[in-house]
């Protein structure tokens, strides 16, 4: 049945190129997180082409019947129930994952909001996780296209708190959580793929 399923036409646009990221750095990652699912889109059409994984979703109360709609739908064996998960209050599954993955989320958070959503991953991580992380980001404080300025100009207008975060402070809290960059994907839209590792020795200097 399909009355009532939310549909988000970018998430149909970048789940492929987002697909291409995970599948190499999620090849061997068995349990995944993903926070704020959202439509519950990418769940569905991630677990469907990667079915060693279990994609965990999770997002805030009001989206969860949304994103039950899709999982019903595709009747996955490897999508449990989303669970709601609000980043700054929790709570927080109490098991651990190899991955977690969340798309246009940290820059619809408030600056606190991605401290505590870090914060949160640091409990809920393995200690050879991975973490990706798809949206915009800024470089050296700067916007990487003029599109990017507007954008972060009309969520700024809706709550002064949102803003497309700078790439370099959202790595500087991924290393308080032992989480090293070691890859970022040029995106459609002027997107990117941020990938982290914990385990690993040295910092990823190149983006592609």
């Amino acid at each position: 049945m399909t009355t009532g399923k939310p549909f988000s036409p970018a998430s149909e646009r970048n789940r492929d190129p987002i697909l291409e990221v995970l599948r190499e750095h999620f090849a061997h990652v068995r349990e995944v997180l993903e926070i704020g699912s959202g439509t519950g889109q990418h769940a569905v059409h991630f677990a469907a082409a990667m079915p060693w994984l279990g994609w965990q979703c999770s997002d805030r109360a009001d989206y969860l019947p949304g994103i039950r709609a899709w999982l019903d739908e595709a009747a996955l064996p490897n999508t449990p129930p989303p669970v709601e998960l609000d980043v700054a209050q929790g709570p927080w599954p109490a098991r651990r994952f190899d991955a977690a993955f969340s798309a246009n989320t940290l820059h619809i958070m408030g600056w606190s909001e991605v401290e505590a959503c870090f914060a949160g991953l640091d409990r809920t991580l393995a200690a050879d996780a991975v973490l990706a992380v798809y949206g915009p980001f800024n470089y050296g404080g700067q916007f990487t296209s003029d599109s990017n300025r507007m954008f972060d100009a009309s969520l700024k207008a809706r709550d002064e708190r949102m803003g497309i975060r700078d790439a370099e402070a959202v790595d500087e809290l991924a290393r308080t959580i032992g989480l090293r960059l070691v890859d970022d994907f040029a995106m459609p839209a002027n997107n990117r793929c941020r990938v982290w590792r914990r385990g690993v020795g040295a910092a990823f200097t190149s983006p592609r």
